[in-house]
């Protein structure tokens, strides 16, 4: 098949605001902000300019600090997930040059992080990225984040209508915006056009989801209900619907938008404390419905007649079919691995409502991906998916627009680079933060216990459907960054004190829901359990499941019914601390570690 390749252009010094509608290619590039990081870094070094300030200056180049003293993370925004095969490339030659552990990691937030990263070096890196297109911009900071989508956005069966052109707005209008550069907090954003919502709208500080309505001499008009005020953390909420509809083609989300951040922006009260700054506090202490009347007295302010809220010139509208692939002359079919092949179609690819394709998506273990990963990646997205990707919230990567008669041969490659495993989004599909590998939030190495629960699972070889359909995440303290409070058994990082020593140790939840369209959080149990104990525990749970399920009977009813009571008891002599001593050393270690556990948790940086 022949490869294909996407032309890019992007902004220069001169014409910053080209933008191209190019998976990858929404946020233009400004190559004095690369200038200015160098000369604002070398300051810093030079002792020219305090930490705080240059703490601020940084976090809008998305250039987050690490537990470990004089390194970095860098955190790339993928809108809606969207990324090209030369962006791959680029990820492969900077994690080379720049990147110690050679990983690059997808977040469930669709982004990708790079880790560990010298300051000096830094510069060099995201200017670098920015030649493919590549932004870091406000991707940490109290702004607008990344803006996550439905990765299956245009190519869905059961989509209203496509959201990605008007995600690519949204982006474009709020990226660099002087409203959004130091709110109280940060501010997550969702776009999604399914009722299976896909993208988890309802976690999020603010959020889109398709609708269509009737008016009368115009016809059937797009537009979205907004959701405002959801969260994960230490104060969980989903968001409720500020407006049931609000029209998409005339900008009018935009414009309620930033009547929301500009309300959210003058709430001094809540810059106090930093760690509850978000819009649900304000959403959880006056309601939805003051936040809309307050709404709707801004919108009579005079800045509303100052800003263009038109999105024809901010659209992504990008025609993916032009580039898809046109039928293969020869394909390859399965031989002796009949069955594993099969298991891998069944579980991982899906047909897209145009005829003849297919979506695949791959399973990448605790979303890293090496150098090799990433351009083998590239070749597998130039040759058999016309260059179209998106990473999604489950921390893996869907290839699009892929003939059907191809598929074998993508997992022939795939299996390859060590990426060819069935199960995507299924009980073997662990998510976790990075926690204590990176985080100066993280209590425990929830990527240490990522490893650990992913062999335990495979170990089971679960064959039941139901079973296998159940989801594990865990993070590294509470704040929630996997998303644990949503799973279907999820983890949070903690520790257990037993006299002048501390066992690292995971606070589980059960029967959370973010599939089908609703959100739910699930119930906490309580418990801590030691960490080297925790993949007992998830054994003991689902053999539990297995043989007294009702029929047909899925997890979060199965929990439901059963209750958290019986859950702890099967677990309760596992959570029971042990006293230090030479045998019993090992529950005193963390996951993937050496040394003794201690917590060590020091001042995260999305709060300044």
């Amino acid at each position: 098949m022949e490869p294909v390749s996407i032309p890019a252009q992007r902004g220069t010094l001169d014409d910053p605001e080209v933008l191209q509608n190019v998976p990858g290619h929404v946020i233009p590039i400004l190559q004095r902000e690369y200038d200015d990081f160098k000369t604002e870094a070398t300051s810093f070094l030079a002792g020219g300019m305090p930490e705080d300030e240059f703490i601020k200056f940084r976090l809008k180049q998305g250039v987050y600090g690490q537990r470990q003293p004089d390194v970095q993370m860098i955190r790339v925004k993928l809108p809606f997930g969207g990324i090209t095969p030369e962006q791959m490339d680029k990820f492969a030659d900077v994690v080379e040059k720049y990147v110690p552990l050679r990983k690059g990691h997808v977040t469930t937030r669709q982004n990708i992080q790079m880790h560990h990263i010298p300051l000096p070096e830094v510069e060099k890196a995201i200017r670098e990225l920015g030649e493919a297109g590549l932004s870091s911009r406000e991707g940490c900071g109290n702004t607008v984040r990344n803006v996550t989508g439905d990765p299956w956005a245009g190519v869905a069966k059961d989509e209203l209508f496509d959201m990605t052109p008007y995600a690519g707005a949204y982006v474009r209008y709020f990226v660099r915006h002087p409203t959004t550069q130091a709110m109280p907090r940060k501010i997550k954003t969702a776009f999604d056009g399914s009722p299976q919502d896909r993208a988890i709208s309802g976690i999020h500080d603010i959020a889109f989801r398709a609708r269509v309505r009737e008016i009368e001499g115009r016809g059937e008009v797009r537009g979205a209900e907004m959701l405002v005020g959801g969260g994960t953390s230490i104060m969980p909420r989903v968001a409720p619907a500020l407006y049931e509809f609000v029209e998409l083609d005339n900008g009018e989300y935009l414009k309620i938008a930033e009547a929301v951040f500009r309300i959210f922006d003058r709430q001094e009260w809540l810059r106090v404390n930093r760690a509850r700054a978000r819009i649900k506090v304000f959403v959880d202490k006056y309601g939805i419905d003051e936040l809309r009347r307050q709404v709707e007295e801004e919108l009579k302010g005079d800045w509303v007649g100052e800003r263009d809220f038109s999105i024809g010139k901010r659209l992504f509208v990008d025609d993916e079919r032009e580039s898809a692939p046109a039928p293969p002359q020869s394909y390859g079919s399965p031989n002796g691995d009949l069955s594993e092949f099969e298991r891998f179609r069944q579980a991982n690819v899906a047909e897209q409502k145009q005829d003849g394709f297919v979506t695949v998506e791959v399973k990448v273990t605790r979303g890293d991906l090496t150098p090799e990963q990433f351009r083998g990646l590239a070749e597998i997205m130039r040759s058999y998916a016309g260059g179209y990707a998106r990473t999604t919230v489950q921390q893996n990567l869907l290839l699009r627009w892929v003939r059907e008669e191809c598929v074998y041969d993508i997992w022939r490659a795939l299996g390859a680079l060590g990426l060819g495993d069935a199960g995507s989004r299924e009980i073997n599909d662990v998510v976790s933060c990075p926690g204590t590998d990176s985080c100066k939030l993280g209590i425990t190495s929830s990527m240490g216990l990522n490893e650990a629960v992913q062999e335990r699972i495979e170990a089971m070889a679960i064959t039941d459907p139901l079973a296998r359909e159940i989801h594990i995440k865990m993070s590294g303290c509470p704040n929630g960054c996997a998303q644990h409070h949503v799973a279907d058994i999820g983890f949070y990082g903690a520790s257990i004190k037993v006299a002048k020593h501390t066992i690292p140790a995971y606070i589980p939840h059960v029967g959370g829901v973010y599939e089908g369209g609703s959100v739910a959080f699930g119930q906490r149990l309580k418990l801590r359990l030691p960490a080297k104990r925790v993949p007992e525990a998830i054994e003991r749970w689902i053999r539990h499941y297995e043989s007294t399920r009702e029929d047909g009977e899925r997890w979060v009813a199965f929990c439901e019914r059963v209750g958290t009571t019986e859950l702890e008891a099967l677990v309760k002599d596992l959570s029971m601390p042990v006293d230090f001593g030479l045998d019993t050393m090992n529950q005193f270690i963390d996951w993937n570690r050496s040394a003794p556990f201690e917590v060590i948790r020091g001042e995260g940086e999305c709060a300044v």
